[in-house]
């Protein structure tokens, strides 16, 4: 099996989207804190959104739908953080704390 020039592109592009990925989920499982668990989150996101973009290259290089599905995965991404934020701020108020075992405390 003979591997081609775009194929090594592709895996050159893969490795660190999939170190990013990891990245993300390491940091989603081990911290505590609910603005560390979000960038972890928005890190996994933008690996996810950078193989769409690379997917789509090498599996259509002259069609532009992956791209634009891209930018609209980037934008729900932003609106998802714009409202964890104002959750977290919220809670922040009623608890004083943003850790994730410190939640307990809100109990209705």
């Amino acid at each position: 099996m003979r591997i081609t020039t775009m194929e090594i592109r592709l895996i050159w592009w893969l490795i660190p989207t999939l170190i990013m990925f990891c990245c993300g989920v390491y940091g989603f499982i081990t911290r505590k804190n609910m603005i560390a668990i979000l960038i972890s989150l928005e890190l996994m996101l933008n690996a996810v959104d950078v193989n769409f973009a690379l997917f789509n290259r090498y599996l259509f290089p002259g069609d532009t739908e992956g791209m634009f599905f891209t930018l609209f995965a980037i934008a729900i991404a932003a609106a998802e953080t714009a409202l964890a934020i104002a959750i977290i701020i919220n809670i922040f108020r009623q608890v004083r704390n943003v850790d994730v075992q410190g939640l307990n405390t809100m109990k209705f």
